[in-house]
């Protein structure tokens, strides 16, 4: 998978520049080329010049259901039309409840058409447990209707927002209107004036961030910042330009990375996307294996915990790795750091099962960067790395408590919080750099094209009772590197005399075997380390990450807070003297 000029990824091209208190300000050599000014625009262009191709397709009973560019284009606008009637506009979003599907895509088409925001919010929100974050996310967006695939399994969802919303969509099992009764709306006047309205700070989506720690934050996403992240990566990734784009994808629209980066990668680039319904966890795997085992991906996406499982899975089915790694050219892993060990088992298994090379690589963004900021287009085995800043974008790494906070500006960025004007005012810097949060340090001093590190979030780390910072990012990504027994942890000190964890393991086994692996690795992870390296104690965990708690994402990733949050006991137990029999000391000091 490379382009005439043979080239995947574009040669990185970074200035730096470093100030007297020690901030370094990264940007970008290669200017950002022009884009376009809507999405809607690639929309039209592929429904014009490739109408009967598949822009995606679902898994239904006995096969798969597809979606062609051009009647994409023509369901886009009898919904946008239908939409409009219905009072909504660009301060009156659709909000939707359920997960990917060709319907919920056939609307943010329509959005994009009309210069209608779509809301698109995780499955937790409505289906786990009570519905007071939903209600509240709902009264920030002030949506002009709310859509749910299925009227039924939403309907306590739907029952709640009466009030808040004027109308009620549904695309099966009534509880509201349904979708296709709108898709026979003709196309009129309303529509058009609508969609000449429409400009690249015209509101596209609109995100929430995790509630978590406080009122849920809502981030508009215009169609400026959402075509110029598409446009950064081409130019990084060249190919694209050439290469009919194929995913099977599982990462939700709900989120950046599945909603912005990969979903209009697709669009952008005339690709198709197979809409993957499993996902990265032991009960929804076999669902993506048999998508995989039908689709072959050129491009393929997925977050460390979803690599973990399907590592295994390949090694164990060699029919299934050479569907897989057909037509295979990248690998590509975001929203945790990647253990060294997991990239290395891919690669060798593409090693055994591509006809050629495959490239693995990452990147670091966020919601309010419409997805990508920095992206490693080089070839780099540092556990880690994220890359450089991409085309357009200005990178600022500012000392915060002894780390380098990484901060953005650029037109991808957005331009503050929907109706918070305080919290906005608290995320950028006196020179409008966007405060991520996130720390990173340069791969390499002396040369700024090899990138950055990702060293975890500056609000994760914690002091312990010596004065002593942990540094939870980097201690976890270590951690998970040395014991292969580890599935997952969570690192604990805070206020403590020494660091310990809570952790998952990979695959069941013999207790006491498991036990007797954990303390040897704990030793030999500790040999020579200081303090804040150390992990004393650890504590295996029965119950999996409650994604229903807030302690597993919907990309599959553990929250750090929300497990420390919600097992305080266990926490105690771990720190207990004597220790009790069931925590896991290093070998060194066990009795």
């Amino acid at each position: 998978m490379v382009n005439s000029s043979g080239r995947v990824f574009a040669e990185p091209r970074i200035s730096a520049a470093r100030r007297p208190d020690g901030t370094v300000l990264l940007s970008s050599q290669v200017p950002l080329e022009p884009y376009d000014a809507d999405l809607a625009r690639p929309l039209r262009r592929w429904a014009a010049e490739r109408p009967g191709a598949v822009l995606a397709a679902e898994r239904r009973s006995g096969g798969w259901d597809e979606l062609t560019y051009g009647a994409a284009l023509a369901d886009a606008e009898a919904l946008g039309e239908a939409l409009l009637e219905r009072g909504l506009g660009p301060d009156r979003p659709l909000m939707v409840l359920s997960g990917n599907s060709l319907r919920h895509l056939r609307l943010t088409l329509a959005g994009y058409l009309a210069g209608i925001p779509v809301v698109s919010l995780s499955t937790g929100y409505s289906l786990s447990g009570g519905h007071e974050r939903l209600r509240t996310v709902t009264g920030i967006a002030r949506p002009g209707a709310v859509y749910a695939e299925d009227g039924r399994e939403y309907g306590a969802a739907l029952a709640a927002l009466a009030g808040l919303a004027p109308r009620t969509l549904v695309g099966r099992e009534g509880g509201g209107e349904p979708l296709g009764e709108l898709l026979r709306t003709a196309p009129g006047e309303r529509l058009a004036a609508a969609r000449a309205a429409v400009a690249p700070d015209s509101v596209a989506k609109i995100f929430f961030t995790s509630g978590s720690t406080g009122r849920p934050k809502a981030v508009p996403n215009t169609h400026r910042m959402l075509c110029a992240v598409q446009q950064m990566m081409r130019q990084v990734w060249p190919f694209l330009a050439e290469t009919r784009l194929t995913l099977v994808d599982w990462l939700p629209w709900s989120h950046t990375f599945g909603g912005n980066h990969n979903l209009h990668m697709v669009l952008t680039h005339g690709g198709t996307l197979a809409i993957d319904d499993g996902g990265p966890t032991p009960e929804l795997l076999p669902r993506s294996l048999r998508n995989l085992a039908e689709f072959s991906p050129n491009v393929y996406f997925n977050v460390p915990a979803g690599f973990a499982l399907l590592a295994e899975a390949l090694e164990c089915d060699s029919v299934l790795a050479k569907t897989f790694f057909a037509r295979l050219g990248l690998l590509f892993s975001a929203g945790a750091p990647l253990p060294a060990e997991l990239r290395e088992r891919m690669l060798r298994l593409a090693e055994r099962f591509s006809p050629g090379k495959v490239r693995f690589t990452s990147s670091w963004g966020l919601t309010e960067t419409a997805s990508a900021v920095t992206s490693a287009h080089l070839d780099t085995d540092v556990p880690g790395a994220i890359g450089v800043p991409l085309p357009g974008i200005r990178l600022k790494l500012a000392p915060v408590d002894g780390r380098l906070e990484m901060r953005a500006a650029g037109p991808t960025v957005m331009a503050g919080y929907l109706d918070d004007p305080e919290r906005t005012a608290e995320a950028f810097d006196e020179e409008g750099f966007y405060r991520t949060g996130d720390a990173g340090a340069p791969a390499d001093e002396n040369d700024p094209g090899r990138g950055l590190v990702f060293q975890g979030r500056i609000t994760e780390d914690f002091k312990l009772t010596t004065g002593t910072w942990v540094r939870v990012g980097a201690l976890r990504a270590a951690l998970l590197a040395s014991a292969d027994q580890l599935g997952e942890v969570v690192i604990t000190g805070s206020g403590r005399a020494h660091a310990g964890a809570l952790a998952w393991t990979r695959r069941a086994g013999d207790p006491a075997a498991v036990r007797r692996a954990l303390a040897e690795a704990l030793a030999r992870f500790n040999a020579g380390q200081r303090s804040s390296r150390r992990i004393e104690r650890l504590l295996l965990l029965a119950e999996p990450p409650d994604r229903d708690a807030g302690e597993l994402t919907d990309k599959g990733s553990v929250s750090q807070l929300e497990v420390l949050r919600n097992r305080s006991a266990q926490v105690d137990l771990l720190y207990r003297d004597p220790p009790p029999p069931e925590v896991v000391l290093p070998a060194d000091h066990a009795d």
